[in-house]
């Protein structure tokens, strides 16, 4: 059951997946709409899971899942990866790669390997204070107050 992302609780369980590359218009449209339709029809044995999405900067989709109601099964995340797979597919993006990190600089996201981060940041290309997304985040709140932020404050740090 497709629930607007603002009105699901902070407590939330989310999934983010990061592409590498903003999304164009047309596949942004056509993605909300695969999207809405895969939510709509998502269930965990049999009973609906009362979820949302949102596509911040129209680069990543973030699904939100209310597990108040029904939680989700190893059979609904698996329908939910390969509904995540057939968007790369469709669309030629990378979405499901977790060596990749995503930072700002001067208000454009770049994405980059772990290796290539590491080195950046070795060299001070980047600081502590650059703008990095952890895709470590586990809740809707989390997401909403600790997803965007300095790498000093996420598990990025270590790289400082």
């Amino acid at each position: 059951m497709l629930c607007p992302f603002n009105q699901l609780p902070d407590r939330s369980r989310i999934w983010i997946y990061p592409s590498q590359r903003p999304l164009t218009p047309d596949e942004l449209v056509s993605i909300k709409e695969k999207t809405t339709a895969f939510l709509e029809d998502w269930t965990a044995h049999g009973a609906d899971l009362q979820a949302g999405f949102c596509i911040p900067y129209d680069q990543f989709i973030v699904i939100a899942l209310n597990e108040d109601s029904q939680s989700a099964t190893g059979c609904s995340i698996d329908k939910s990866v390969h509904f995540i797979q057939s968007l790369e597919k469709e669309y030629d993006l990378v979405l499901l790669d977790k060596m990749n990190v995503n930072h700002k600089k001067d208000d454009q996201i770049f994405t980059v390997d772990l290796k290539a981060f590491k080195k950046l940041a070795k060299s001070k290309e980047l600081s502590s204070e650059t703008v990095v997304f952890n895709h470590l985040v586990t809740t809707k709140s989390e997401f909403e107050n600790h997803w965007e932020g300095p790498a000093h404050a996420s598990w990025h740090s270590r790289f400082f």
